[in-house]
């Protein structure tokens, strides 16, 4: 597979590393930058050109690195055609990518925890064929959500019934 990857200063060293375990997985890896430490360099200098790449197929997926993660997410969303998300772990890397199509994961650099970009690039992860969309993943979760919301108060003015009915 064929991945972009960027950073700032804040991301350069978490980058370096993640370049050398995606090559030693067997992944041609694009660098977008940094290319070298400088302390005053900025995210969307490195990102924008990594989601574009990414929007017009130039790589497959991307990693966008910065020191919390959220800029270079809410970077990355701003070219059309690409689905960033801040991943800390693999469960949300792995369903990211096959129930919602994610295409560039960004990585917090200064986070206590840490996420291997190889979770989400195996074949495994490739996107669902079952052909349902985010909205229907999302509706079918709430439905979840209010069946068990109801079940509990139904349960609870049982339960206060009771109570009144043995006064």
């Amino acid at each position: 597979m064929r991945v972009g990857i960027a950073a700032d200063h804040g991301g350069f060293e978490l980058k370096v590393k993640l370049t050398l375990a995606l090559k030693a997985g067997g992944h041609d890896v694009v660098d977008f930058g940094a290319h070298e430490l400088v302390v005053g360099d900025d995210y969307p200098d490195f990102v924008v050109p990594l989601a574009r790449a990414v929007a017009t197929g130039e790589v497959t997926r991307g990693v966008a690195i910065c020191g919390s993660g959220v800029g270079a997410c809410v970077v990355a969303n701003k070219v059309p055609g690409v689905r960033a998300a801040l991943i800390t772990e693999s469960f949300s890397a792995h369903q990211g990518v096959e129930d919602d199509d994610m295409n560039v994961m960004c990585m917090a650099a200064r986070s206590p925890g840490r996420l291997n970009p190889g979770s989400w690039s195996r074949p495994s992860c490739a996107p669902s064929s079952r052909g349902r969309s985010v909205s229907d993943v999302v509706l079918r979760k709430w439905r979840r959500w209010k069946t068990r919301i109801v079940l509990r108060n139904a349960a609870r003015i049982q339960k206060y019934r009771g109570r009144l009915a043995s006064t």
